[in-house]
């Protein structure tokens, strides 16, 4: 996979990262969103592809981009096709930091060093090229406002800004309700998109237990989920 292009969790993390204060938005939910990201730019890439609500891996070989061929490699050693709420819901511990570090490196965001209450050391992250944040909010823009299908890449950043909740981010208030609709409509466009958006809501609701038919009778998220959240809130004050 050529650096020409950026991928999915890249955007989806640049979408999430607030300019004024270096942080990203829903931080939890964001952690869920960028495992399923993962799974769409490795669907799109031909590594993999959706077999009923279940991930199949169809050809292993590395993409090039280590933080997806890890998952790639993942995903191989289940040996079976293996759930997307699963696949999401399982530990992702440091996998926003992973991101945060990557960005870092390319370039397109800067590590700007911090304390909390005079002790605690942050880390904020700022964009150092906002044209490209403007240019990936313009594709949702002009999906939302247009109404023309939007291509693969921006239906499937669409499906899973919605489902982690960025919408409010991106379009806050009563102003932006309709937009903040359109958004969510946009999630049938993509089928792989929808999969991945619909199992990080569902892990969100805590329906891990049983299928999405059944999500009703779904218990408690798993004790690891609740665990990483608590985890990573502690961890550099990104996403506060």
């Amino acid at each position: 996979m050529g650096r020409s292009r950026r991928t999915i969790p890249e955007e989806l993390l640049l979408l999430a990262l607030d300019p004024t204060t270096g942080t990203t938005a829903q931080p939890q939910s964001l952690d869920l969103g960028l495992a399923g990201a993962q799974l769409v730019e490795l669907a799109l890439a031909g590594r993999i592809a959706p077999d009923g609500d279940r991930i199949a891996v169809v050809m292993p070989r590395p993409t090039g981009d280590p933080t997806l061929d890890s998952a790639l490699e993942l995903l191989r050693r289940r040996g079976s096709p293996v759930r997307a709420v699963h696949w999401i819901g399982g530990p992702r511990l440091g996998l926003r930091q992973t991101y945060l570090s990557h960005l870092e490196r390319c370039g397109m965001v800067h590590a700007v060093a911090g304390q909390m209450c005079g002790v605690l050391p942050t880390t904020r992250y700022q964009a150092t090229d906002t044209a490209i944040s403007r240019e990936i909010r313009s594709r949702l823009d002009s999906a939302i406002r247009t109404g023309v299908p939007p291509d693969p890449r921006t239906a499937a950043l669409a499906a899973l800004a919605h489902a982690v909740g960025l919408g409010k981010h991106l379009y806050p208030g009563n102003e932006g309700r309709s937009s903040r609709s359109r958004l969510r409509d946009l999630i049938r466009h993509d089928p792989m998109g929808g999969l991945v958006a619909h199992a990080v809501m569902d892990v969100q609701n805590g329906a891990i237990a049983q299928p999405r038919r059944n999500q009703a009778a779904g218990g408690p998220l798993q004790p690891q989920v609740q665990s990483q959240s608590r985890r990573d809130s502690m961890v550099h004050t990104v996403a506060h």
